[in-house]
């Protein structure tokens, strides 16, 4: 039984790592597998300033903590995995990672998080990691003193381009409607930025180089007038898709791919409880994926005590 927990989270990020901590805090026996780096999309913001409780912190910093109280409280973690069997359906769940080692769970909570949406267009295939990225925090100090565009219009494209003018000479914001879907400060922030430029009712149509991205072509929707311009490069933030390939047919996702739960959490599947950037909702925050997080863990831990107590109740009977 070494191999088995109560509960199995799948994803590190805020929402896993919060269940993590809940759950093991209340000595549940956990474990949280997650196939890349811990963290998830906190990682990758440089800064985060509306978490209560913290003035400013960087998203990597915030990931440590967290990781740290799950370890402290009990949870057991394995990052960096891949995984290569998912059964969630039947009483007992199982979990393989890297083909060669399987764990069983009672409970399982899906935290898997998003992946950065791409644009989709000719060229962006060839320039990614040459010109293209889609994290600030990662990529910013290689453009030092040059003209990079963002393309984005919501909280985090206008965030991380004031973020970006730290290293960069100017900011263009390329963004496909006539106003912005971001809070109100944030849109003051990039409008107050000397270094932050914006064409409206505009998108990106291509991206050109050789070696490295040299220049794209930007086409006004309200006009169809196409126009290149020369560009050092280019940071894409227009949303993230759910990781949830591996749960179709499995639970009911969004058409979208977005997982459908309850208030608790639920998903529908006895034992399986989803939460954070993967399930359906509007508002996606280091916040709303600690609650997620957070009501999934309580949510579980109550089921398995349940369990437990049938357990206990058949054995003296």
């Amino acid at each position: 039984m070494e191999n088995h927990y109560d509960v199995i989270i799948i994803g590190g990020g805020a929402a896993g790592m919060s269940a993590g901590i809940y759950l093991s805090r209340a000595k549940v026996k956990t474990l949280i597998i997650n196939e890349g780096t811990i963290g998830g999309q906190m990682v990758l913001t440089h800064e985060i300033a509306n978490y209560p409780g913290v003035e400013t912190i960087s998203g990597y910093e915030l990931a440590r903590i967290m990781k740290s109280q799950a370890l402290k409280f009990g949870c057991t973690v394995k990052s960096n995995v891949r995984i290569t069997e998912l059964n969630i359906t039947g009483s007992v769940k199982s979990v393989t990672i890297n083909n060669k080692e399987t764990f069983t769970s009672d409970g399982i909570i899906i935290a898997t998080g998003g992946r950065p949406r791409s644009l989709g267009v000719k060229g962006e295939d060839d320039f990614k990691g040459r010109g293209i990225s889609y994290c600030a925090t990662c990529d910013g100090d290689f453009f030092q003193d040059k003209e990079i565009i963002v393309v984005g219009g919501g909280n985090s494209a206008l965030e991380e381009a004031v973020s970006l003018t730290k290293y960069a000479s100017k900011v263009t914001i390329v963004h496909q409607f006539d106003h912005f879907q971001a809070f109100e400060q944030y849109i003051e922030d990039a409008k107050n930025n000397p270094r932050v430029e914006m064409i409206m009712e505009s998108r990106i149509i291509e991206f050109a180089g050789n070696e490295k991205l040299e220049k794209v072509k930007i086409e006004n929707i309200s006009t169809g007038a196409v126009s290149e311009k020369e560009i050092d490069g280019v940071f894409i933030f227009i949303g993230y898709e759910p990781n949830t390939g591996k749960l179709k047919g499995v639970l009911n996702l969004t058409p979208g791919g977005e997982i459908i739960v309850d208030a608790a959490m639920h998903t529908g599947v006895k034992g399986v409880w989803a939460a954070g950037d993967s399930i359906a909702k509007r508002f996606r925050q280091v916040t709303t994926a600690v609650a997620d997080g957070t009501i999934a863990a309580l949510s579980a831990a109550e089921y398995i005590n349940s369990l437990k107590k049938e357990l206990s109740l058949a054995a003296n009977n």
